[in-house]
């Protein structure tokens, strides 16, 4: 763990969630809890995890990534 103060502590959950606001929930106005249940969930689990791009994984989604190397 890095020193209090440090901005990488959470770079990755910072930047997860920086993304999920700004391409999902500052486009959208849920009527009710589970409506922003299932959009969220639908962002993850099909748009986020199987076709966003990440180019940390080098410009793949992560299912294409981790498809890429089980197989090795």
């Amino acid at each position: 763990m890095s020193r209090k103060g440090d901005c990488w502590d959470n770079a990755v959950a910072e930047s997860f969630f920086y993304n999920l606001k700004t391409e999902l929930a500052h486009h959208c106005q849920f009527k009710t809890k589970e409506e922003a249940k299932r959009e969220i969930f639908e962002y993850i689990e099909v748009f986020y995890n199987r076709e966003r791009i990440h180019s940390a994984n080098g410009y793949l989604s992560p299912v294409e990534y981790e498809n890429r190397y089980k197989s090795r």
